[in-house]
């Protein structure tokens, strides 16, 4: 199903001819590393001594019986070192900066997980290191902005365009174009050239084997449903992988915003308003107008605002394999108090689109059947957005008097 550069009509390469002897030495050093099973064993003996893996398959008991119907299985990628999913990538690609001989990283970031993972392994092989993130972002992240500069990360804030995902994608780019001789741009989703599509869900692939296998060895049987939110598409990629020769329905859950039929969403594929192009490198489905120019997005969560999709998750869309749904910005946050009061689990609220999902399925599912929901990242980086949505009085009392200390 998968090809070299393409996904049935999806992926590519198109990249300007100043990259193409960059992205020959970059596919040459992924295909030497997949087929040399002692990267692999070097690969998960590092993700296991320095960040959390296996991550523990936890059994939602409070959740399940509140809903009757189907148990609920939440895979904890929350607790991998740096907060998320975002780790299982850019210590894979680390280990071919190294080999590669580059000295230097640059990566995009949205909700920051991905910036903050990077600045981590930068700072653990001793790379230099620059983050880019769109403006916008910047202000609704700023916990994670603080420990990327801490980490030893410089980070640019993007103030073109919409000033979010997408931006700090085409700013990484243009740095990539001119200093490739030293520098290896970590993308941090399973989109873009080729082969990075691959590349990332190759390292991501680590949370689907540890879930069936859990599943497996806890329940003695797979799970009907698998669910995860689809920004780019990384974590997706990552638990579906463990379950694409199963009769498992796996289940995208993409941003809804303020409602599909509101123009503010994020939502390629669920809406039906995405159409595919060519941009940032690779052929896929983008929310674009008819002259395929790009739509400003929107989601309550930064890591899911972006106008296009994997070439491979479009590519499963498109036979059928994958579903995909929208969970508007309200019923996020509505699941994340549930999963709170219920669980004491704390997810992203990008996977907590995943949730909203769950819950509106499970119900609906025997009490013999299982679902595993993925949880890609812990909400701790989500403070102020949440705050604000509840309007705590609290908090906000809080934050003023920080300032009145600061300005004192």
């Amino acid at each position: 199903m998968i090809k070299t550069r393409y996904y049935g009509d999806f992926g590519g390469a198109f990249i300007p001819e100043i990259l193409v002897a960059t992205f020959g030495q970059l596919v040459t050093a992924f295909e030497q590393a997949k087929n040399d099973t002692s990267f692999w064993m070097e690969y998960s003996e590092l993700m296991s001594s320095y960040s959390c893996r296996p991550t523990p398959l936890t059994f939602a008991e409070n959740l399940s019986s509140h809903f009757g119907g189907a148990r609920i299985y939440v895979k904890r990628e929350d607790l991998n070192h740096t907060g998320a999913h975002k780790a299982n990538n850019v210590m894979g690609q680390g280990l071919l900066v190294k080999k590669m001989g580059k000295t230097r990283v640059i990566a995009e970031t949205g909700a920051g997980q991905h910036g903050v993972a990077t600045a981590t392994m930068a700072a653990k092989f001793g790379f230099k290191c620059t983050i880019y993130m769109g403006e916008v972002d910047v202000a609704r992240q700023r916990p994670n902005v603080f420990w990327m500069e801490r980490l030893g990360a410089q980070v640019i804030p993007v103030k073109e365009g919409a000033r979010t995902l997408k931006d700090a994608i085409n700013a990484s780019f243009r740095d990539w174009v001119s200093n490739m001789d030293d520098t290896h741009y970590v993308l941090g989703t399973a989109c873009g050239p080729h082969p990075f599509p691959e590349m990332v869900s190759y390292f991501q692939s680590i949370i689907g084997t540890e879930a069936r296998k859990q599943i497996l060895e806890k329940e003695g049987r797979l799970p009907a449903r698998v669910f995860a939110c689809v920004g780019g598409g990384s974590n997706a990629m990552g638990i579906f992988s463990g379950f694409f020769d199963d009769p498992v329905e796996l289940v995208g859950v993409e941003a809804g915003g303020k409602g599909v039929d509101s123009g503010r969403h994020a939502a390629r594929l669920a809406s039906g308003d995405g159409t595919i192009g060519v941009a940032q490198g690779y052929k896929t489905y983008f929310l674009q107008d008819s002259d395929g120019q790009m739509k400003e997005t929107h989601s309550v969560a930064a890591g899911l605002d972006y106008v296009g999709v994997s070439p491979i998750l479009a590519a499963l869309h498109s036979e059928g394999r994958v579903r995909f749904e929208a969970a508007t910005d309200q019923e996020v946050l509505d699941a994340l108090s549930l999963t709170l009061r219920k669980e004491g689990l704390i997810p992203a609220l990008e996977s907590s689109h995943a949730f909203v999902q769950a819950f509106k399925e499970a119900p609906q599912l025997s009490i013999d059947d299982i679902i595993i929901i993925n949880q890609s990242g812990r909400g701790d980086k989500d403070i102020f957005t949440i705050a604000e949505a509840y309007q705590d009085p609290a908090w906000l009392d809080f934050i003023k008097a920080k300032a009145e200390e600061y300005n004192a």
